[in-house]
């Protein structure tokens, strides 16, 4: 009887597929594999930095606009010359101007485009030419008020009532010729003077007259402070002009 226990012999011509399982890694080879991941890593890395920088860039080219909007539309800067507002406004004061599109208080620092102002002729508003500047001037009064200018006594009174004014230089004791008080103002005009009564023209003078409400440019709202000598907090180098 013959040995049967012979090899297995796997014959030449055999085309299976043998399937080979590799052994799972070991810790050491993991960790050795881990810096294939690092090119990935640093791709999104950069990613987000150029979003974060396209974030930024973003906020600060609204922020321009919304800025030039304001000056555009809502806040100017100008400086002012001259003295005809001492000691409220001095030479080379920077203002913040607010742009009016209603109309500002009686009381309140004005800006003017003086291009034509206008004079009485039986009660009714005759134009004339203005002085062609950009005047800085306190509102006194609007039309259809009554003023009445007491150069006598250095008072003023609008519709009977004398105005407190204590941010004046001097009493208003100056007259011009422009008009015979007390006048009632035509509506659509106001009355302006600078608070140096002596030393400023205004309404009370010919060359100014009557101003014409559309000629309003805007309400002084701050005062940048003049003189850095002065401050003593960096709050104090700004002044309400309400």
């Amino acid at each position: 009887m013959s040995d049967q226990t012979s090899d297995h012999i796997i014959p030449e011509n055999n085309t299976e597929t043998v399937t080979v399982t590799a052994e799972p890694e070991t810790a050491g080879e993991a960790k050795a594999a881990e810096p294939k991941e690092a090119e990935p890593k640093k791709k999104g890395e950069l990613a987000e930095f150029f979003g974060d920088m396209l974030d930024i860039i973003e906020t600060g080219l609204g922020s321009i606009f919304i800025l030039l909007l304001l000056i555009n539309y809502v806040f100017l800067p100008v400086a002012v010359e001259g003295g005809s507002m001492q000691n409220t406004l001095m030479p080379g004061d920077k203002l913040l101007m607010f742009k009016t599109y209603w109309r500002p208080a009686a009381g309140s620092i004005v800006i003017i485009d003086d291009k034509q102002g206008a004079l009485l002729s039986d009660g009714e508003p005759e134009a004339v030419s203005g002085m062609d500047k950009v005047l800085v001037k306190r509102l006194i009064a609007y039309g259809g008020q009554e003023l009445n200018i007491d150069t006598e006594n250095g008072t003023v009174a609008v519709d009977g009532v004398q105005l407190q004014e204590p941010y004046i230089a001097e009493l208003t004791k100056r007259d011009d010729g422009a008009f015979d008080y007390p006048i009632t103002i035509p509506e659509g005009y106001v009355f302006v003077m600078g608070d140096n009564r002596m030393h400023s023209t205004d309404s009370r003078s010919p060359s100014v007259g009557l101003v014409p409400e559309e000629q309003i440019l805007g309400r002084a709202i701050v005062r940048i402070d003049r003189d850095e000598k002065l401050r003593t907090s960096w709050t104090e180098k700004f002044a309400l002009l309400f």
